[in-house]
């Protein structure tokens, strides 16, 4: 029997996002051969600020459409400082490639490891594990994917659209739903946060309101509500009481940061796109160019990313191999935060991004 093989459209994009890229594919290649029953082909697509400086095109002529037919999307960062569109926005053609592939589930875990400075002195923040569960495609993100999408853009005046439709809400929270049932399952609390507005925005009373109706499906799953204020103070005075947040794009936005914040910052902050035919992964962290090529990135980010990729991938395809091949790579990375042979120099360590992904590979092996 053939060994299946997926194609993966890699987006390197600019600054640090090459040098995480590529330590990723070499992580990944590491479990694949440590478990074989599967193989990937990596499709590299030209996309990012730097390609816009040199072409125009904020990504290659056809490759959001080679993007679309392979079986996930991999993007390292995009965007620099100095690289804008005539607008004045950034360059974001992976905003767009959310738009077009409708990848409404944007995922955010918030994990803390062992020996990784705290933020928060209490003991319970050792034991933070929660999902942010960010809509994508919607929210106050909605004016800017097509950049058209205004109705009053003038010297005087500018307006942005909040958008939230019930086809895409009843499907973010259904997601929401049956991921807290898969955690539950491995030992999780089983908990879904309706984070929202709902007491100023019509918008938000929507958005909770079909929160409140999918629930109904879900009775082995308990609910709570937050308003995102709140929310925000919460996740100081108390994150380890929170399973899986589920909220607006722009408020997941925010609390993604600072929730990554509470367990190490931006180097540790993986992220899932997923609709419901495509997946994009990228690491949630910017394109640091000052540090671009000079081995200090923390690549931890976009190797849990990829992890990720591999877990939606064996959901997709039942491909077992794959579950098997990321579970290796979170025990790996686990295992060496837990003997202090992981040390990123921006977690305050002395190993550079080429010293960390040898150590995951090491400890994958082993």
């Amino acid at each position: 029997m053939a060994i299946p093989s997926f194609q993966i459209a890699t987006i390197k994009g600019d600054g640090i996002g090459i040098d995480v890229t590529d330590a990723t594919i070499a992580v990944i290649d590491a479990a694949q051969n440590r478990v074989g029953g599967f193989s990937l082909d990596y499709r590299q697509i030209l996309a990012g600020a730097g390609y816009y400086r040199e072409t125009g095109l904020d990504i290659e002529e056809n490759g959001e459409e080679v993007a679309g037919t392979a079986d996930a999307i991999f993007l390292g960062a995009i965007g620099l400082p100095s690289v804008r569109y005539e607008d004045g926005t950034e360059i974001s053609p992976h905003l767009r490639l959310r738009d077009r592939f409708q990848l409404y589930a944007g995922i955010r875990p918030i994990k803390a490891y062992p020996n990784i400075p705290r933020k928060l002195s209490d003991e319970r923040a050792a034991a933070i594990d929660m999902i942010i569960l960010r809509e994508s495609t919607e929210g106050l993100f909605y004016s800017a994917a097509a950049h058209n999408r205004c109705p009053v853009e003038n010297d005087d005046e500018v307006q942005d659209t909040l958008r939230i439709t019930r086809k895409t809400t009843e499907k973010l929270h259904d997601f929401a739903f049956n991921m807290a049932r898969k955690r539950k399952e491995k030992g999780s609390r089983g908990l879904v946060t309706c984070v929202d507005k709902a007491n100023v925005f019509k918008s938000m009373a929507f958005f909770r309101k079909i929160f409140d109706e999918r629930s109904q499906a879900f009775p082995d799953i308990e609910k709570g509500y937050n308003y995102v204020d709140a929310q925000a103070l919460d996740l100081i005075r108390k994150p380890w009481d929170f399973d899986i947040l589920v909220m607006e794009n722009m408020f997941g936005d925010i609390l993604s940061d600072l929730a990554g914040g509470l367990v190490g910052g931006m180097g540790m902050a993986a992220c899932g796109e997923i609709g419901d035919h495509h997946g994009l992964f990228q690491p949630a962290h910017g394109t640091a160019p000052d540090i671009m090529g000079q081995d200090k990135a923390n690549p931890l980010a976009a190797i849990l990313s990829g992890s990720l990729m591999l877990e939606y991938l064996a959901d997709k395809t039942g491909v077992q191999a794959l579950s098997a091949a990321a579970e290796i790579i979170s025990d790996a990375i686990h295992s060496g935060f837990s003997q202090n042979t992981i040390r990123p120099t921006e977690l305050g360590g002395d190993m550079g991004t080429r010293a960390v992904t040898q150590e995951i590979i090491r400890l994958i092996h082993s």
